[in-house]
């Protein structure tokens, strides 16, 4: 399948600067090509602003903005603001960084709730409202966006609404000390992204994300990922169960999944795959849980061995 070749093709470029990271390089892939978002939480350090990069190096004509999110950041800086033309006394749009291809939203969480939410509509609806103005996002828009699990000063937590923005959560990980051993060799006079050179087209993106939503996905598949969603809903320790916004970004994750492997079809352990990574960011567990030690990602793996799968 020529799509599969051309996914396969972009994972490889950026995996060439990404070492030993493949399994969460196609997951951050996936949520591209089904129009989702994604959120990165790691360690400083783990390669999360060089995927971006990467991702962005690897696309012929695709526009890439990064933003660092701080305390003093506001909506406007990120939106796009209303200037006065002295001349001709009219107000002119200038658009900001979330007009484009590919948004790096770096270290996220240390804006203020305001801030964050200025992504809400462009994340949910693909166009932003600025002074009753209704603006479109053309192009792929995707946004990947990090933040520290560690740091807490001068952070403020990601609201419950955005994180059901995000198609997934993804953690990259330390590589092991061979994979560490290459990424030294490769930067011993460079860094491997000043090299990288496009392997893919944007309409070539948008070919693949085509071909994604054609794959089979039956009536049984649809129940049994509506069921995976449902059954956060009804477990005690789950104080905010997940939207049928999981649902969709399940279903369309796992056709670009499977259109990876180059199947016509998506099989329940292709969802089994990917469940925890849609699902979990979205719950919110009740206190004596938390307090317990328990997480979302091992409520979602619970859910997952319990509800039957099809055969």
């Amino acid at each position: 399948m020529r799509e599969t070749e051309l996914a396969n093709r972009l994972e490889d470029a950026v995996c060439a600067v990404v070492r030993g990271q493949k399994n969460t390089v196609r997951r951050v892939l996936a949520c591209m090509f089904s129009g989702g978002h994604v959120l990165l939480e790691d360690y400083p350090g783990t390669g999360k602003t060089t995927l971006a990069k990467a991702i962005s190096k690897s696309i012929a004509g695709a526009e890439f903005k990064r933003v660092q999110f701080t305390p003093d950041l506001l909506p406007s800086d990120i939106l796009g603001v209303s200037v006065l033309n002295a001349r001709t006394q009219e107000f002119r749009f200038h658009k900001g960084p979330v007009f484009t291809d590919i948004l790096l939203a770096d270290e996220i969480n240390r804006a203020s709730p305001r801030t964050q939410s200025a992504l809400l509509e462009a994340m949910g609806e693909r166009q932003v409202t600025v002074e009753g103005d209704r603006y479109d996002l053309d192009g792929l828009f995707f946004v990947i966006a990090t933040q520290n699990p560690v740091e807490f000063r001068g952070t403020y937590p990601l609201p419950e609404a955005q994180m059901d923005r995000f198609a997934m959560q993804c953690r990259l990980g330390y590589v092991s000390a061979e994979e560490e051993a290459k990424i030294l060799e490769d930067q011993r006079e460079k860094h491997p992204l000043k090299s990288m050179q496009p392997v893919l087209s944007r309409e070539e993106i948008l070919e693949v994300s085509a071909a994604a939503r054609q794959i089979r996905f039956s009536d049984e598949l649809r129940h049994y990922a509506v069921a995976l969603v449902a059954a956060t809903r009804g477990v005690p320790e789950i104080q905010l169960a997940a939207s049928p916004r999981a649902s969709l970004a399940l279903m369309k994750i796992s056709q670009v999944m499977a259109l990876f492997e180059g199947s016509e079809f998506v099989t329940p352990e292709v969802i089994q795959s990917v469940a925890v990574d849609v699902i979990a960011h979205r719950l919110v567990l009740a206190p004596e849980s938390r307090y317990s030690g328990m997480d979302a990602s091992e409520a979602v793996a619970d859910i997952i061995a319990k509800v039957p799968a099809p055969v």
